[in-house]
């Protein structure tokens, strides 16, 4: 049973400490029940979208998250299913799982579905039964995740293959490239020759990631987060990974694969 049927802005001053705690726009929010693969029961959230990020909060009135989601990765979302009791779920796709999300009602549902798959793929849905104010908001969130992307490429531009994000001054691998998570995906999936594996800088100018692109029974794309902390880069798996350098984490991807994955390099 959901908490309430229509929710209420949080408090000003916790609007205010989320932002400073996400440092992302608030594009919606309201609750929703979440129900992860593992987990045999939905639970209860006061969600915000911020970005492309689900953030889950156990109160309305909870200035910290509990949770959050990078739905970025998002590859599709399943159609509104409703129930017998009113309320609504999907299922969101993503490259390392599934997440059901359950709302109020089908309107409700449609709402957040729609919103998620502006912001994840920089377009907004052809959904006929979409009301004409949602339709306008998601062009507006649409534009503001735009310019949020654009503004955060600018400031990764400035990284280059001498200069990373760290005060260390060590030469970049072969395979990174000042791009966006975007553009790292097309550079993968038009020259698959090259190699499958990029290392990119996050939006957040001060961390890096790696994507790589597999091509098993069918291609498949992943994003790991690198964490530069000290003179230490972290990958963030099940297990932390500590290496001290980004030579490292790539040679760490392309031996725990045995060389199923290689370095991207662009061929002249």
């Amino acid at each position: 049973e959901q908490p309430e049927a229509t929710p209420q802005p949080a408090p000003r001053r916790i609007f205010q400490e989320r932002q400073r705690i996400t440092r992302l726009p608030l594009y919606l929010q309201g609750y929703l029940s979440v129900r992860h693969s593992r987990w045999q029961e939905f639970r209860a959230y006061w969600t915000e979208l911020r970005g492309t990020m689900l953030f889950f909060y156990d109160d309305k009135k909870a200035p910290t998250y509990s949770q959050k989601l990078d739905v970025s990765a998002l590859t599709s979302a399943t159609d509104i299913c409703p129930d017998e009791n009113g309320s609504a779920r999907f299922i969101l796709m993503l490259s390392n799982g599934e997440l059901e999300l359950k709302a109020n009602d089908c309107e409700c549902a449609k709402e957040w579905k729609g919103f998620i798959l502006t912001v994840t793929k920089l377009s907004v849905p052809p959904d006929e039964s979409l009301l004409p104010e949602q339709l306008t908001r998601m062009h507006e969130v649409l534009e503001k995740e735009k310019k949020r992307i654009s503004v955060n490429d600018c400031s990764s531009a400035s990284l280059n293959r001498k200069s990373p994000p760290s005060s260390t001054l060590t030469t970049m691998p072969a395979c990174f490239y000042a791009v966006s998570r975007q553009k790292a995906i097309e550079m993968l999936e038009q020259n698959p020759s090259w190699g499958n594996l990029i290392l990119r800088p996050r939006s957040d100018s001060k961390n890096y990631a790696i994507t790589i692109r597999h091509e098993l029974d069918a291609p498949s794309l992943k994003h790991y987060r690198v964490i530069s902390e000290g003179k230490s880069y972290i990958i963030e798996l099940e297990r932390r990974v500590i290496l001290p350098s980004l030579q490292d984490v790539v040679n760490y991807f392309v031996t725990q694969t045995r060389g199923n994955l290689k370095p991207f390099v662009i061929q002249t």
